[in-house]
């Protein structure tokens, strides 16, 4: 499954927003990284981005730090076998430290955007502590929409293909 790219590559408000990020080679290696099993990290990321940004206009968020840090959210590079590695907790803890860490590497983080990346896994570790803004609370809710998603809209094509299939073969049987 992939986020229709034609719909955030023709907003352009959006894409003055995050064009800068997108000339990084290390951000763009994402799309080769798997990600909820059908997606990669990359198309993910802009999903979430994107799906928050959108958010934000409708309640006069801060866009631009909503957009940027949605994008950034899970900038990392490596797998679960390599966050468990580091013996520093769970991926859903541990992931966010790393991509705060790769995005200020890549460009200046404000407070708002440190927050929205280090908290957007709340909801799945009590580690990370609450939210402080409320675009930290919708990049949160907007990543699991997401990534809800991106796991479930595979897994219902198969199943409606299937149903379609014995619901074929019922009808020659009955014919």
């Amino acid at each position: 499954m992939e986020f229709v790219r034609s719909i955030w590559e023709n907003d352009k408000e959006y894409i003055t927003l995050i064009e800068d990020l997108l000339e990084n080679e290390d951000l763009l290696k994402l799309d080769e990284i798997t990600h909820h099993h059908y997606t990669t990290r990359l198309i993910h990321s802009l999903f979430v981005s994107y799906v928050s940004y959108k958010v934000a206009k409708r309640l006069k968020l801060d866009v631009r730090a909503i957009a940027r840090a949605g994008l950034l959210h899970d900038f990392f590079h490596e797998n679960r076998e390599e966050i468990a590695s580091l013996n520093e907790g769970s991926h859903n803890h541990v992931h966010p430290k790393i991509a705060v860490k790769n995005a200020q590497q890549l460009t200046e983080l404000s407070e708002l955007e440190i927050d929205i990346i280090l908290k957007h896994m709340f909801l799945t570790t009590r580690k990370v502590g609450l939210p402080r803004y409320k675009e930290s609370f919708v990049v949160t809710c907007v990543d699991k929409y997401c990534a809800i998603n991106e796991i479930s809209t595979p897994v219902r094509i198969k199943v409606k293909q299937k149903i379609t299939e014995w619901s074929m073969k019922l009808r020659v049987v009955h014919a």
